[in-house]
């Protein structure tokens, strides 16, 4: 299969790893999901994953001693410049300023870093992105696990001008985010279970044919398992956080009829 050539602006177009010890996230990744950890041009640990020869995903180490690992989504924009401007005035922080990036896993671009003001991490990326997205073997879904859900609301919708709407799943509150009329990304509140020290993340999820396997082999490898597999309206899911501590979900997708 071609490798995917762009995203529109809106669109979830890459993720990245950052890990408390990228060699062993590599080899754990490589087992569960198939791919290939490859070093990049740079030191420092920095690589990619690859899955059937396209790029998928980014790999690194944390930054700053007291980081722990986490998988990072980073949504298409035309322009960073700009979108680090809308971040400022929606109210939240840029941690990177609009910057051109060689060498970055997806290839060269320009990329900015915020957190919003319920706390989450996103990326925003001027750039090509992954090569596949939304078969096995790729992220294919991303869901803001939210503190503050009307806060988030607002500010992603100003900051890329996604439309919410709101959802009752099986008695669940659930926002669906969409960018040109398609579903882009999902939004829940994060449930009183969490550490009192948990912030707003982002769940990235991964399209597997399999969950029940890729669950079992994910346990197997050294990683807990938050949610066994079990079915849900977007599909058959695993919630997973892997041995370095970096929360993931698995899902076969059902097919849209």
């Amino acid at each position: 299969m071609s490798p995917r050539d762009g995203y529109d602006p809106g669109f979830p177009c890459w993720v990245d790893l950052s890990s408390t010890d990228p060699d062993a996230s590599a080899r754990f990744y490589e087992r569960v999901l198939g791919w290939r950890a490859v070093a990049g041009p740079e030191a420092g640990g920095r690589g990619v994953f690859t899955h059937e020869g396209r790029r998928v995903a980014g790999l690194g180490p944390v930054t700053g001693e007291d980081r722990a690992s986490s998988w990072n989504t980073f949504v298409a924009t035309d322009d960073a410049a700009a979108l680090a401007d809308r971040v400022r005035r929606a109210g939240g922080t840029v941690v990177t300023e609009a910057a051109p990036i060689s060498g970055h896993g997806s290839g060269d671009g320009v990329l900015t870093a915020f957190l919003a003001p319920d706390g989450s991490y996103t990326a925003a990326w001027q750039g090509a992105g992954a090569e596949a997205a939304g078969e096995p073997g790729a992220f294919c879904w991303h869901e803001l696990v939210s503190r503050d859900t009307a806060t988030a609301e607002r500010f992603y919708a100003q900051v890329f001008g996604w439309s919410p709407v709101q959802q009752d799943i099986q008695g669940m509150k659930y926002t669906e985010w969409l960018a040109g009329g398609s579903a882009v990304a999902g939004m829940l509140e994060m449930v009183s279970g969490y550490p009192a020290e948990t912030r707003s993340f982002w769940m990235t999820y991964f399209a597997v044919a399999d969950p029940d396997a890729t669950s079992a082999a994910a346990e197997e490898a050294g990683a807990q398992v938050l949610v066994p597999p079990m079915d849900a309206p977007l599909g058959r899911f695993s919630a997973l956080v892997d041995p370095q501590g970096a929360a993931f979900s698995v899902i076969r997708l059902n097919e849209i009829s």
